[in-house]
């Protein structure tokens, strides 16, 4: 590679810092301006080009386009200013690009695209697309539910990207074996067949036999080209997401960050807030409000977790409580789904039965220890609520997860101030500091951040064959661990500031746990080497 093929490289461009030498050597004589950069002076050039832009929208545009070019300089910016970053990078602001991914396009972003209606092409698109490339990761989404905005097509793409994006920042897997994959099954967002610029199929969704087939035909063809895979699932619908993670989760290394993801986040808070309580877990009540598949997927976590603490699964149903939009979920109804059966209650167990419609009333009658939200309903953990669920708790955990932003069922500090600072509270999305009653109250975020780039590092550096409820629990633990109860206002969870050292806390105890259980493909006699090894700098 020589000249602008190179410079149009991002795995191999170094811009400005391409030496004397190597300019001379690879044919850049003339292409640059003289001056030779170090990567630090790129990173300080390029921060304050980023400072200019006036709305988080443009900097995430300015950033994609320095990803774009350069992928070291991009890490290297990025590893600097994480806190920073993340919100847009990823959420909440990658929900405006998603919105506009069609209107705004300029390059995939060495993405794959699979259309359902072309599956002859997968195999010759995933092998363009790796260009010989060793693909150790895989993020694939069909983008039917998009955060909390719902159906985006092909424009969801933009999901993988940046989930892609975090692993990389946050645990150090190399951007040259990752793959962002959108599988194109059509939409049934009429906004984007009604949008001249959709560069999607512009039909609704396939559903059935021919979406399944889809799905498989990639999965088995991605498993056959890159050897030692870990292939994570993101942002697929309600009906599809828990039908392929139970197809696939005992056959391949895979991960539905939805599912399992925001479930390991939550109980890794919740063993923070128990650990600043000093409660048992086996004594909480739990209420899910907003059962879909981030909510039934979080409760089977935690209900999980009720097991491995020695409760049987009769004994633990007992402590949870599913709220959708019809209210208490009872077993009669038939518009259950299977991730919502084992946890519906039955009638007989209320008088009240046919008036627990709403969230207040469900409060009144369960006095629940836990709420945790995935509604996507803004503003329905109300002050009357709160007030009720502490009436009958010292310590109040509550996690208003929505997001983005708009879609938060609280704000952090209400839950503080309406509980007068009892209540443990994380967030779905970043919240600042409380004070309330000379006290500084630090917000959680329970963001999947926290936790998937680890698992994937501790899983892709074992060479995990599978990844298991024990790798899961684990990845959870070593989390939850890292609270200081000791401090007055304390968070339940890691701050992001430490996400890249956090990270690596929760690789190492997953793949300690891949290689108790014998579940790897190489021998590894010592997982820190094994992490190390794995773990990708931006340097030059």
């Amino acid at each position: 590679m020589k000249g602008l093929t190179i410079i149009n490289d991002p795995f191999k461009n170094k811009g400005t810092a391409f030496t004397k030498e190597e300019r001379a050597e690879l044919g850049l004589n003339g292409l640059l301006p003289p001056y030779v950069q170090t990567l630090d002076q790129q990173v300080e050039q390029t921060y304050a080009q980023f400072a200019t832009k006036s709305s988080n929208l443009e900097k995430r545009l300015f950033l994609m386009e320095i990803f774009n070019e350069n992928r070291v300089l991009f890490y290297k910016l990025f590893s600097q200013h994480v806190v920073e970053f993340m919100p847009i990078v990823y959420d909440p602001t990658i929900a405006d690009t998603i919105e506009n991914y069609s209107e705004l396009f300029v390059q995939p972003q060495d993405a794959t695209f699979l259309s359902i209606d072309d599956p002859d092409l997968i195999e010759s698109s995933l092998e363009d697309a790796a260009d010989g490339r060793q693909i150790r990761l895989i993020v694939v989404t069909d983008a039917e539910g998009i955060l909390g905005i719902g159906d985006w097509g092909t424009n969801g793409v933009d999901i993988a990207v940046g989930k892609l994006m975090v692993y990389t920042a946050a645990a150090g897997i190399d951007p040259s074996q990752v793959l962002p994959v959108v599988l194109d099954a059509g939409t049934n967002n009429q906004q984007l067949l009604d949008d001249p610029m959709y560069l999607g199929n512009r039909h609704a969704r396939i559903k059935g036999d021919r979406y399944y087939q889809f799905v498989d035909q990639f999965v088995q063809t991605a498993e056959k080209l890159f050897p030692n895979l870990y292939l994570h699932f993101e942002d697929f619908g309600r009906d599809n997401a828990a039908n392929l993670l139970s197809k696939y989760q005992n056959k391949f290394t895979t991960f539905n960050d939805d599912i399992q993801g925001t479930g390991i986040i939550v109980l890794a808070g919740i063993l923070g807030a128990l650990n600043i309580s000093k409660e048992k877990m086996t004594d909480q009540k739990y209420l899910c409000f907003g059962a879909g598949t981030a909510g039934a997927g979080i409760t089977k976590r935690i209900y999980d977790e009720f097991l491995q603490q020695g409760l049987t699964p009769e004994e633990a149903r007992k402590h949870f409580y599913l709220v959708d939009k019809q209210g208490l979920l009872f077993a009669d109804d038939p518009t259950l789904t299977p991730e919502q059966k084992p946890f519906a209650r039955s009638r007989s167990e209320f008088k009240n039965a046919a008036s627990l419609t709403n969230l207040l009333a469900v409060v009144r009658a369960v006095q629940p220890t836990i709420m945790v939200g995935t509604s996507t309903q803004p503003g329905t953990f109300t002050e009357e609520v709160v007030k009720e669920m502490a009436a009958h708790t010292e310590r109040p955990i509550i996690f208003p997860l929505s997001n983005p932003t708009k879609l938060a069922e609280a704000k952090a500090e209400d839950l503080i101030k309406w509980t007068r600072g009892k209540a443990l509270v994380a967030t779905g999305i970043p919240a600042a500091d409380v004070e309330f009653d000379g006290v500084t109250y630090q917000i959680g975020q329970a963001n999947n951040a926290l936790v998937y780039p680890g698992l994937g590092l501790g899983v892709i550096a074992s060479t995990a064959k599978l990844l298991n409820d024990e790798m899961i629990s684990a990845a959870a633990h070593s989390l939850g661990g890292i609270v200081d109860p000791t401090q007055p206002g304390a968070a339940v969870l890691p701050p992001v500031s430490k996400l890249d050292r956090f990270s690596e806390t929760v690789a190492q105890a997953v793949a300690a746990s891949a290689v108790k259980q014998k579940l790897t493909r190489e021998k590894i006699t010592d997982v820190a080497v094994a992490i190390k090894e794995t773990k990708w700098q931006p340097k030059y």
